[in-house]
């Protein structure tokens, strides 16, 4: 008896050593290998001009749950220092990019006054992030939030809270209107600490045109037109966006710095609301992010919204891809979109938007003026098909 009960309680010792050792297997297989480092964040700058449809393309990223966004931050240096010049402000704007794609706002209070509440943050609710944990605890991550939800449940949220909630995402994506040189963009594509991607959005001059006619961009326009010594009106302002639009993708073109390889990526507005959901597609694989069947399903509803007099999608997106494109040739005049062609000649030629020549063209909408273009990515070797730099 005595061995029998000596022989059980070895038994059961072996078992609890068994159980004791898969459970130290399991914890360790949970750790990451030794002298392993955490994955990257990945960095993308959504690199654009006034209405361009560039805070639509925001949204499409700031609804996924893997990405920290903010709209337009470079809009406080430039309300700091009116009386600034564009070029000049382009090194303070790269130097609070590279801190907000650490996470680190701290420079952001030196442009806003007193900045104790997260609704002190241009456009802040366009930021899903911010309205989510742990900024805020009213919606989940998987939630799409509309920018009325989110500012009615999420201002009071602290400063501090936005350093903290990006430090928690894999992807950080920073849209801005206000870059006019892609270098100076370089010092942030060489920084080792960022893993930075360029995505280039650009819209046919004739529709930007016909946009800012409709809304007030004057503060705006006064800095860019009194630095670039052009009339403060919308043509004087136009011909400056389509020389510094075109100069950034010629020179991605044809004198990409090493570290542009693979990184730069041209998007058209107008290719965008033809085929959203391809066209999402195509950046997602640029930038490592993936797809949930909510966004899907929601990215579906906002481009397919019921047409009909006046209505536009939560985002002001017409549904139908033709409307948005071609909306120009109704509001302008043949006079007008004459002397924008002009103005803009090398624009429309490098993102391949075809002229009008006569006004029965302009209003034939049947007449496709949005030429096929290759999206582009800078490879590693690229040589020049003639094409120029503005001077």
């Amino acid at each position: 008896m005595r061995i029998r009960k000596f022989t059980t309680s070895i038994q059961l010792l072996l078992v609890l050593a068994l159980l004791l050792l898969g459970l130290l297997l399991f914890q360790r297989s949970l750790e990451p290998p030794q002298g392993a480092r955490p994955q990257p964040k990945t960095h993308v700058l959504i690199l654009s001009s006034w209405r361009s449809g560039s805070t639509f393309v925001g949204q499409l990223f700031s609804q996924n749950p893997e990405v920290f966004y903010l709209m337009e931050p470079a809009k406080h240096v430039w309300k700091r220092m009116p009386w600034g010049n564009p070029e000049l402000l382009q090194g303070s704007l790269r130097d609070l990019l590279r801190s907000i794609f650490l996470c680190d706002m701290r420079p952001l209070c030196a442009y806003i006054e007193n900045p104790s509440k997260v609704n002190h943050l241009f456009m802040w609710p366009m930021s899903r992030a911010l309205c989510s944990p742990p900024a805020c605890k009213a919606f989940s991550r998987s939630d799409i939030v509309s920018f009325e939800q989110c500012e009615a449940q999420c201002g009071h949220t602290p400063f501090q809270k936005i350093s903290e909630a990006c430090a928690t995402y894999s992807h950080v994506v920073v849209k801005t209107v206000r870059i006019f040189q892609l270098e100076a963009l370089y010092p942030l594509l060489t920084d080792p600490s960022l893993h930075l991607h360029v995505i280039h959005l650009v819209r046919d001059p004739r529709a930007v045109y016909a946009s800012r006619k409709r809304v007030s961009l004057l503060p705006d326009d006064l800095l860019i037109s009194n630095a670039a010594n052009v009339t403060p009106d919308t043509q004087g302002v136009m011909r400056k966006i389509c020389h510094s639009q075109t100069e950034m993708y010629l020179t991605a073109l044809q004198h990409p710095p090493p570290a542009l390889r693979g990184r730069y990526l041209l998007t058209r507005y107008e290719d965008l609301v033809k085929n959203p959901l391809g066209q999402l597609a195509e950046w997602y694989r640029f930038t490592g992010l993936t797809f949930s069947s909510r966004l899907t399903a929601w990215v579906y509803n906002i481009t397919h919204w019921p047409t009909g007099s006046g209505n536009t999608g939560p985002l002001g997106i017409q549904k139908n891809a033709d409307m948005v494109s071609q909306a120009w040739r109704k509001h302008l005049s043949f006079q007008e979109v004459q002397e924008l062609q002009a103005i803009c000649k090398q624009a429309m030629e490098a993102f391949s938007y075809k002229p009008v020549r006569t006004e029965e063209d302009q209003r034939d909408l049947s007449l496709n003026l949005v030429l096929p273009q290759r999206k582009m990515r800078v490879p590693d070797i690229w040589r020049s098909s003639g094409c120029r730099r503005p001077i």
